[in-house]
């Protein structure tokens, strides 16, 4: 048996629905705030900031950034230095974490101080610096026992306490470190190829002894681009797998990537083409001679660019995987169809560039030379 309703309530009831949708026009719907992110390579113009080899840590809402400081071939260098950013473009100096100058003249690790890297783990950060002594019997000319260091601080900039070194014997360059989910450690560098090792940060010590190598340049099967040389191992880890990024100066400066089921591997290449570089075959001619592989047939890439290459993985301004690495123009040259800036030298500076992650691969757009934006 229906129940007439009431004619007061049906229009009270009506009027509720009524304002409801009168309140619901007025309210404006959500506003989705899009930031976007423009940037142009280099990202540094100003001699004084040029690097090689650059290393990029986001500690809070600033970047830092070390590597390897000028000169890099002759004369004294002048030590780690660590560079910060509050907005990844603008870069001023923050510290010096080694000082060559207030170093003793026999002090071991006073050399050349290459490729720096500050690798964050243990709630505390670690820094590793592949330097070795010059002594004035040998002048500027590289020394046998330039090898890797290990200091530690309890903030990014320092102060640095030396934790060990030499890790290892003979020439060693290049080092990168990695912890795993479990906590435990692993180095790697190059020398003539690749190597690897798990290692105790607090002391420093190698678990196994010594760093052991797992590829070299000319090994049986390795794509031609790759016959020069290899270096610059970095590692991270991504669904599970582990990918180690490293560059090759065969064809100019190119970055190729392995993956592997364990932090020791084995090691294969995730494409049999570099993801990322620039090829000049007159910049690397005398190598290429020299290395009797001068006979290898390849196209230069388009870019204004001689080597863009050594790169480090880091958290960019989208929260997302960017890759950093030097970019070494080649002067004043002029791209065909394309304006770029000019500069006052030639010297290494800081490229960025989003790294992609899809299907189990890494891309990376670039090198770029020209405005990017980058919506998130």
């Amino acid at each position: 048996m229906s129940v007439p309703i009431p004619a007061r309530l049906l229009t009270f009831g009506a009027m509720i629905f009524i304002a409801s949708l009168s309140y619901a026009a007025d309210v404006p719907a959500p506003r989705i705030v899009v930031k976007v992110f423009r940037y142009t390579n280099p990202i540094t113009r100003d001699p004084a900031l040029a690097m090689r080899d650059q290393f990029i840590l986001k500690v809070g809402r600033q970047w830092f950034m070390t590597g390897t400081s000028m000169p890099v071939w002759s004369g004294p260098n002048p030590g780690v230095r660590l560079l910060v950013s509050d907005d990844l473009l603008h870069w001023r100096q923050c510290a010096w974490l080694i000082d060559a100058t207030k170093l003793e003249a026999d002090c071991p690790y006073k050399g050349r101080f290459w490729a720096p890297q500050i690798h964050r783990a243990l709630g505390k950060f670690w820094l590793t610096v592949n330097s070795g002594h010059r002594g004035p019997q040998s002048g500027d000319r590289l020394m046998d026992d330039h090898n890797i260091w290990l200091f530690v601080a309890d903030k990014i900039d320092g102060e640095y306490k030396l934790v060990r070194g030499p890790l290892s014997t003979g020439f060693k360059n290049d080092a990168n470190l990695f912890t795993d989910d479990d906590g435990q450690s692993y180095l790697y560098c190059s020398a003539g190829g690749l190597w690897q090792a798990k290692i105790d940060l607090p002391t420093g010590k190698l678990v196994d002894g010594e760093l052991k190598k797992f590829l070299s340049p000319r090994d049986a099967g390795n794509p031609y681009w790759m016959i020069g040389g290899i270096e610059a191992p970095f590692v991270l880890k991504r669904d599970g797998t582990y990918f180690m990024f490293f560059s090759s100066w065969t064809r100019g400066y190119e970055i190729g990537v392995l993956r592997a089921p364990t932090p020791l591997g084995p090691w294969t290449l995730t494409e049999r083409e570099p993801i990322f570089g620039t090829r000049k075959r007159h910049y690397r001619e005398k190598q290429m001679e020299q290395g009797s592989y001068a006979d290898l047939k390849f196209a230069d890439t388009p870019d204004p660019y001689v080597e863009v290459g050594h790169n480090a993985v880091f958290e960019g301004p989208d929260g997302k995987d960017w890759i950093c690495c030097h970019y070494f123009l080649e002067g004043k040259q002029p791209v065909p169809g394309s304006l770029i800036p000019e500069f006052y030298d030639t010297a290494p500076q800081l490229g960025i560039e989003p790294l992609h992650f899809a299907n189990g691969k890494f891309s990376i757009t670039g090198p770029t030379w020209t405005e990017q934006t980058v919506a998130y």
